[in-house]
């Protein structure tokens, strides 16, 4: 059995999610992790963040139930109002970030989006990943490289398929994936003890 977690990098309840993520995976060092991305500003929906009237009040509320922290710098981006949030570039970068070391992904994911949420650094800029890389001790040179080189692309394309395929609808999505067996974990948020919980009964009724 793995966990799979389905999440957008620009996704505001994918970052309160984070350290629920980071707590179930130090619980359970023997259940492999696939992080896939998901492709919630694509396409028609790739505007200014001022087109997304409901994102403060959100941030507030995911604030609120989680704890997760939205910085100064990322306050500033959402009050000027016309910066892009592209998902089919932060997927190019959590596939590099994540071919770069496996074994780290959720911890990479979470970085990512605390790039975001509290440093206010746009996941389009090659830069970004480059400063993520270096704090996490990887080989910043081919973590950008990867992110910019064509094929990153066809990565990103196909996580989005990847979480179509598993029937997530909504970001965040923890997954038991056993086999042919698909078990949801998490919807939006949930504290780690009720995963635990969820885990507990999935692997007494094996």
């Amino acid at each position: 059995m793995q966990l799979v977690y389905a999440f957008d990098a620009y996704c505001g309840w994918s970052h309160g999610f984070s350290g629920t993520l980071g707590e179930v995976v130090s619980r359970h060092p023997e259940l492999p992790v696939e992080v896939v991305s998901g492709g919630l500003f694509t396409g028609s929906r790739r505007l200014p963040i001022r087109e997304f009237g409901y994102v403060q009040g959100s941030n507030a509320q995911i604030a609120q139930l989680t704890g997760a922290e939205f910085g100064e710098r990322y306050e500033r981006l959402i009050a000027d109002g016309s910066f892009v949030m592209d998902s089919e570039a932060a997927a190019r970068g959590t596939a590099a970030l994540r071919g770069a070391a496996p074994e780290r992904a959720a911890e990479l994911a979470a970085a990512l989006q605390h790039a975001f949420y509290v440093d206010g650094l746009s996941l389009s800029a090659p830069a970004t990943y480059r400063t993520v890389a270096e704090a996490a001790g990887l080989d910043a040179d081919a973590v950008v490289a990867t992110f910019e080189a064509p094929e990153a692309s066809a990565a990103a394309k196909a996580d989005f398929r990847r979480t179509a395929e598993l029937g997530v609808t909504g970001f965040p999505t923890l997954l038991a994936v056993d086999g042919p067996h698909v078990t949801v974990l998490a919807v939006g948020r949930a504290t780690a003890d009720q995963i635990d919980r969820r885990l507990t009964s999935l692997t007494a009724a094996r």
